[in-house]
């Protein structure tokens, strides 16, 4: 059972994760999106900040890492719009420090044959067009480890491993989202909007999710020692 004080920080994170939500969805789909930029860095900011808190308060360490990374990413793809190759580089670190949650609860497997075969596969579909740069070849990596990481995590022995996994889910929708995005020949002129607004529609409720699974212990359902 929650503590007291556990459920009111949930509670009240959740509340203003919820008005920063609805306030850049409200702008994103009414005004085009061109003034949320700092409601939107500012509710993973509050991410970061409730992870660090719970990391602090006995939670988990690797979510805080996890979501300083992001918010790092972030600073560059979302509030400065440049170096895009360190924000993808952000995220592939991401993305390896969820893997090393993963493995520590899928009994230390680090399911190395699923990433080198994704990463390989990923890699050549980039090379073979000729569409291999650093910049889609760190973005390949950083999908290859995303998806394993999802696969992973339908394995992994662990109370928040629910959370966990459809955060992931949450998250790679809005990354799906983002591909269309920013390749609009894909996307039939009636669907630019719905992608557009689809990006953070999925992306700060995966990262909420994601926060959440990293509570203290004894906020899952398993006993406290």
């Amino acid at each position: 059972m929650l503590s007291q004080p556990a459920h009111r920080r949930t509670a009240c994170f959740l509340a203003a994760e919820g008005a920063l939500y609805l306030a850049f969805l409200y702008g994103d789909v009414f005004r085009g999106g061109a003034d949320t930029v700092l409601l939107k860095y500012g509710s993973i900011a509050l991410c970061f900040a409730m992870s660090l808190l719970e990391a602090c308060r006995g939670g988990e360490r690797l979510m805080a890492l996890g979501m300083a990374l992001t918010l790092g990413a972030d600073t560059f793809l979302l509030l400065l719009d440049r170096w895009y190759l360190a924000g993808v580089l952000l995220f592939f670190g991401v993305q390896l420090v969820y893997w090393a949650r993963l493995a520590r609860a899928d009994g230390g497997r680090l399911r190395l044959g699923t990433r080198a075969v994704l990463t390989g596969a990923l890699l050549l579909a980039l090379a073979l067009p000729g569409a291999l740069t650093p910049l889609t070849g760190a973005a390949a990596v950083y999908l290859a480890q995303f998806l394993s990481n999802l696969l992973q995590c339908r394995r992994a022995d662990a109370p928040w491993r629910g959370q966990f996994f459809w955060g992931l889910a949450l998250y790679l929708a809005c990354d799906l989202c983002v591909g269309l995005f920013q390749t609009p020949r894909l996307v039939p002129d009636w669907a630019q909007d719905p992608v557009r607004v689809g990006m953070w529609l999925f992306y700060l409720p995966g990262q909420v999710l994601l926060v959440l699974s990293g509570r203290e212990k004894g906020e899952h359902g398993e006993k406290r020692e």
